[in-house]
């Protein structure tokens, strides 16, 4: 049995459910928004987030002084949970990281409404289990169209200069669904 057949079940009832996570963060999207100084984005965009046990470990513990860590640790608007199918989250590393894996399997338990992912493997397997997924780069266009940015031109060039992978295509096609 592989970890999709798993997780097609009924998720039982758990913490995050409880929480009401609507949103649920791997740590890349954290960790970016962090190093162009565009983290509260997150906040003002979804109110609060729910982020994986594996998630809050690797971004705050491992990553102590490394941009994200501390705007992690100190944000009352993001609620670190413990993931309740550890067996399909174990399953799910054979493939992804900890984090990646657990954010998953905690917005199967949640029912969020979106997997923020900005790797490609994790966005792939999220995709075959029916998740909606989106990115760094989908949350820069939620909030160019929220008016919560004004231009997304100057932060996509900002994250060039980062070690953020983006194409010149998946460049252009950005500033084409912001209108720039």
């Amino acid at each position: 049995m592989n970890s999709e057949s798993l997780m097609a079940g009924e998720p039982s009832k758990s913490q995050a459910e409880d929480c009401a996570c609507r949103v649920v963060s791997d740590a890349g999207p954290l960790i970016t928004l962090s190093v162009i100084g565009q983290f509260d984005l997150l906040r003002r965009l979804f109110g609060s987030i729910c982020i994986p046990a594996a998630v809050y470990h690797e971004v705050v513990v491992q990553g102590r002084g490394e941009p994200g860590s501390q705007e992690t640790r100190e944000a009352a608007w993001i609620n670190s949970i413990e993931v309740t199918e550890r067996l399909a989250a174990l399953l799910l590393q054979d493939e992804l990281d900890a984090g990646e894996s657990e954010a998953i399997v905690l917005a199967q338990e949640s029912g969020a409404d979106y997997l923020l992912l900005d790797d490609a493997a994790a966005r792939r397997k999220a995709q075959r289990l029916g998740m909606r997924i989106t990115g760094t780069l989908g949350v820069l266009l939620m909030a160019k169209s929220a008016g919560l940015i004004p231009a997304i031109k100057p932060i996509l060039d900002e994250l060039r200069r980062t070690d953020f992978r983006m194409s010149s295509v998946v460049y252009r096609e950005v500033l084409r669904k912001a209108g720039e």
